[in-house]
């Protein structure tokens, strides 16, 4: 297989196979085919949550591809096809990662000239008149001013009115957190996770209001298709999961958020399926006050095999958490419902579409964690995906200075990627509790980061332990070396490739990363225990003493679930800001040269395959894959096909 099948700016596009589907019965099939439409179906949600006027600029651009009668061989269409690309990328006007919004390489003049041979007709007809319409897309598009960020967390801004995401409007950072801080009450111990569904206004009074995405609110059309779908689905569904359909279907036509509470109370007990989704709103970070979450699906079903990996680490949750390196007071004095399995992805959407996660945990809420478990997967397929698009790179013998470092990462370094993962979302997310009188939000814009650097630092802690080979889930301890080097290298240096000169960290993941890397090249100093070692004029950064590097993952373990179980703002703040931000500029400089040199995007998403039901008598008799898409079929696709939300809402 071509694993490759588009590259355009720090981006390039792969293919995912999806083995084992053939395997499935027809009911199991038809399943995913009916969920597959449900999700696709959501698309338009994820690009109006990243910014108010996103759907108007996509559906602009994506007439004047398709209908303007330009010459279409020079250097000015090819940097719009570019700019195209990132917007549906993206699900929007802003860098997946960075925030920032796009700088088109094309002049306002050139935009003006394909805007004068596309027919008018070929615009969005809903957003009211043309001249409105285009003036409004120019200037989004050439005024660097306007919406210039999708989320700031900037330390001492009104992160609302400095952020283009379309989660508030008219409201400011300090009027949100009393909205919702007026909500919470300390004495209520299974909270509902206020917000999450809905957009924050104000009225003309001044008066805030929620505008709650349901059926019959905001977003309806698109979610009234989701709804028809999973109403079908659970006409296919076993008993169990046709119950947990029907509770997400009364969520949606509700917004009732205890509803929700019950429809992921009752996933997270499904651990016999085989077929398994996600579908909803999930993630608050695209929210700087991490309380609104945005909109996606993954649809899916168990690796039988490779589950025996992550079955082992569940059954053995208890253990992992009575020996955590925390404070005794915060553990959990009894694991409920971990469970945890490996997944073959069989459709992405929403945010996680291009661009997906590699595992997943779920639900978010701590009550339901503390009383229910939770459910953890690793998305096998798309490791696989990136594995085979990596081979032959160069990236390991240009950043990593020793050949035994290389070695082991070439023998184990899929292995091991694979086990971080695992113990980061079956155990990491699912560890520890809250002290008592802790709401959980205490962390407001660093709760994200800090809580995907609490889950990175058990997995770093236990991959090294001695029990990861009494249990047979790796060989030797030179696989979990093999991730020590990796993560240290990656959060200290490579993942700059992924930075644009200048720009601070911005990312959550990008900035746990760094956090962990950093404070422990800090504080491991005295000792050497990582080391910037300069070779040939290069950078590399060298684990001196793994054995060390371990305790102190563990102190800083230590310290990261004190601060999440007390709800210490200050001592988050200090940390995040301190390691998990800023850039040396040089170094900075230095990892870009040597990255273009490899000709490697940084950054990497996926098309999905195609789902096609075959008929017999009216009736389905199976579903056929097909993997013949490439990136901008599959975008018109989806664009002309599952596309419901007005341009303007």
């Amino acid at each position: 297989m071509n694993w490759i099948i588009d590259r355009f700016d720090d981006i390039r596009i792969l293919r995912y196979e999806v083995p084992g589907f053939e395997t499935l019965t027809l009911e199991e099939k038809e399943l995913i085919y009916y969920l597959n439409e449900a999700a696709l179906c959501g698309r338009d949600i994820i690009y109006d949550q990243n910014g108010r006027y996103n759907l108007a600029v996509r559906r602009t651009l994506e007439a004047i591809y398709e209908n303007a009668e330009a010459d279409k061989e020079t250097v000015q269409w090819a940097a719009f096809v570019k700019y195209l690309k990132k917007v549906w990328f993206a699900n929007g006007i802003h860098h997946h990662y960075s925030n920032d919004k796009f700088v088109p390489e094309f002049s306002r003049e050139y935009f003006d000239s394909l805007l004068g041979v596309t027919p008018a007709g070929s615009f969005p007809d809903d957003f009211g008149s043309h001249r409105e319409l285009v003036s409004l897309v120019k200037g989004i598009i050439f005024d660097k001013d306007k919406m210039p960020k999708r989320v700031n967390q900037t330390e001492g801004v009104d992160m609302l009115k400095t952020s283009a995401m379309n989660y508030y409007e008219g409201v400011t950072q300090a009027e949100a957190e009393q909205y919702y801080g007026a909500m919470a009450d300390p004495a209520d111990s299974t909270p509902v996770s206020y917000g999450l569904n809905s957009k924050l206004t104000k009225t003309v009074g001044g008066r805030l209001v929620e505008k709650k995405w349901r059926v019959g609110g905001m977003y309806t059309q698109a979610i009234e298709r989701i709804v028809g779908w999973l109403e079908k689905a659970a006409q296919v569904a076993n008993p169990t999961q046709k119950a947990i359909i029907e509770a997400l279907i009364s969520y949606y036509k509700t917004g009732d958020l205890k509803e929700f509470d019950r429809y992921s109370i009752m996933w997270v007990n499904d651990i016999e399926s085989r077929v398994d989704f996600v579908n909803g709103f999930i993630e608050v970070y695209g929210d700087p006050l991490g309380y609104k979450a945005s909109w996606e699906s993954l649809v899916n079903f168990r690796n039988e095999k490779a589950t025996k990996r992550t079955r082992i680490i569940s059954e053995n949750a208890q253990w992992f958490e009575d020996h955590s390196p925390v404070d005794s007071m915060y553990k959990k004095p009894e694991v409920k419902g971990v469970s945890a399995k490996v997944i073959t992805a069989a459709i992405l959407a929403g945010d996680c579409y291009p661009a997906t996660p590699i595992g997943i945990n779920l639900p978010n809420s701590d009550w339901i964690r503390k009383e229910y478990g939770s459910k953890s997967v690793t998305i096998e397929n798309i490791t696989d995906a990136y594995e085979a698009a990596a081979r032959g790179d160069g990236f390991r013998e240009e950043f990593v200075l020793r050949p035994e470092d290389r070695k082991r990462m070439d023998r184990y370094g899929s292995l091991a990627d694979n086990l971080h993962t695992d113990l980061h979302e079956c155990l990491g997310h699912g560890s520890g509790q809250l002290a008592p009188g802790t709401k959980g939000d205490e962390l407001k814009n660093y709760g994200s980061v800090l809580e995907e650097t609490r889950a990175d630092l058990f997995a770093l802690y236990y991959i090294a332990d001695p029990k990861m080979v009494e249990l047979d889930l790796i060989p030797s301890m030179d696989a979990a070396w093999a991730e020590y080097s990796r993560y240290v290298m990656n959060g200290m240096m490579t993942q700059l490739a992924r930075v644009k000169l200048g720009k601070d960290v911005e990312q959550a993941h990008m900035r746990n990363r760094k956090l962990i890397s950093e404070w422990c090249y800090e504080h491991g100093k005295a000792d050497n225990v990582i080391e910037k070692r300069v070779a040939d004029g290069k950078t590399y950064i060298v684990v001196n003493d793994f054995e060390k590097l371990r305790k102190l993952f563990g102190e800083l373990l230590r310290e990261v679930q004190r601060i999440k179980s007390e709800g210490d703002y200050e001592a988050g703040k200090a940390l995040v800001e301190t390691y998990g931000i800023k850039v040396d500029q040089k170094l900075h400089a230095e990892v870009l040269e040597r990255y273009a040199g490899l000709n490697i995007e940084p950054y990497s998403g996926f098309v999905n395959p195609k789902y096609s039901p075959v008929m017999e008598n009216g009736k389905i008799i199976d579903i056929k894959i097909s993997y013949e898409a490439d990136y901008t079929e599959q975008m018109l696709e989806y664009s002309h096909h599952y596309s419901f939300l007005p341009t303007k809402n």
